[in-house]
């Protein structure tokens, strides 16, 4: 069975690899591999390069051109990824197309696939985050998606509401934690060459994301970050790296990045790649921002999390997360705090690193992928 995997961003490939892998390696499936979105911007890193030195052969580049982040752009970005993926998928023929998440790139890429009448498998599936349109665009993808591989029970519980099939809802966790269960992950030293930079004696991994659900341009809760990592001190070391090509994700990278060339004590980066970034994680003293790593992968390196506002709200929580406002006082609390937070016996609520065997194990046994497209709806019984 032909398993056509297409990502669009830095971040999901870092969940997609070890499935990749594992599909690549099974007797009884075909990996084929489509590439949009960031991985094809100069301006975001050009991290197709990361999936090609990772040993992956990618058989559909579909331009995207998400350099421009206004909502016409947006709109336009997906009209571009919609129509190149339909091509695509009539040149590469798979028999499943396998997405993961919640970005508009992968909404125009099920689409397509939708009116190619190809079956769609969905990871991630029924998660929240209230404080962006990640959510809405989750459930519409769900909605199109034949089978669903989902990180936590509540999100199992949300896919079946949905009215999908109980059959076709697995439960596996979170792929990322597999690439910190199987990596070998940097040293010291090794981090600090691959960095450029040297760690301090205290660290923080900084990203921020737009919150896309807000009407301003976020400038204002992202300098009360930046307020707050400057409190800290000079001896606290903060290594960045640059938000999605979200709405307004382009101001916020500019002003993040202006502010760490300020600072001695600071380093940006567009783009860390798996193994960096999660040395990385695994090396400093806490994670800070918005970004759903610090609730997913965190926890498995017992690295606490301070998780600022509102976007990921909806998500199950690890006890190392510490959940704050975006007050710039608040925020340095919860950073000191963090920095003296028992983490060693954390549970991660994601899972225990195997998910990606568990969803090779189920892709193995569609006899007939074509059957999975009539689904039905399943309606809740209702006393």
């Amino acid at each position: 069975m032909k398993v056509c995997v297409v990502t669009g961003s830095r971040a999901e490939y870092g969940l997609l690899r070890p499935v990749m892998s594992a599909i690549e390696a099974s007797r009884h499936l075909t990996l084929q591999v489509g590439v949009t979105g960031t991985h094809l911007e100069d301006a975001h890193g050009r991290t197709l390069r990361s999936i090609v030195a990772d040993g992956f052969t990618v058989h559909a580049q579909v331009p995207a051109e998400v350099h421009e982040d206004s909502s016409v752009g947006i709109a336009r970005s997906m009209g571009l990824t919609t129509e190149g993926f339909a091509r695509a998928f009539a040149s590469l023929t798979p028999d499943l197309v396998l997405v993961l998440g919640d970005r508009f790139e992968i909404l125009a890429v099920v689409q397509a696939a939708l009116v190619c009448r190809l079956p769609v498998a969905h990871l991630c599936g029924g998660d929240l985050t209230e404080g962006a349109w990640d959510d809405a665009i989750r459930h519409a993808i769900t909605k199109m998606s034949h089978v669903h591989f989902v990180t936590n029970r509540d999100a199992a519980r949300r896919v079946r509401q949905l009215g999908e099939r109980p059959d076709r809802v697995h439960e596996v966790g979170s792929p990322g934690i597999d690439a910190i269960r199987t990596m070998q992950l940097l040293d010291g030293a090794e981090l600090d060459a691959e960095l450029g930079f040297t760690l301090l004696t205290r660290n923080v991994l900084v990203t921020y994301h737009p919150e896309t659900l807000a009407f301003d341009d976020g400038i204002a809760r992202l300098d009360e970050l930046l307020a707050a990592l400057e409190a800290l001190g000079p001896d606290v070391g903060v290594i960045v790296t640059m938000p999605n090509a979200d709405l307004g994700g382009a101001a916020l990278a500019a002003h993040t990045r202006a502010w760490a060339d300020e600072h001695d004590n600071a380093a940006a980066f567009v783009s860390l790649g798996q193994l960096r970034y999660l040395s990385t994680m695994a090396s400093v003293d806490a994670v800070v921002g918005n970004s759903s790593s610090g609730l997913y992968e965190a926890p498995s390196l017992c690295v606490p999390t301070v998780n600022i506002g509102g976007r990921q709200d909806g998500r199950p929580r690890a006890s190392t997360v510490i959940d704050c406002p975006p007050e710039r006082g608040a925020i340095e609390a919860a950073i000191r705090k963090a920095f003296d937070l028992d983490t060693i016996d954390a549970h991660n609520p994601y899972g225990d690193g195997h998910a990606s065997e568990a969803i090779v194990a189920v892709l193995e046994a569609i006899e007939d992928p074509a059957g999975l497209l009539r689904k039905g709806f399943v309606d809740l019984e209702i006393a």
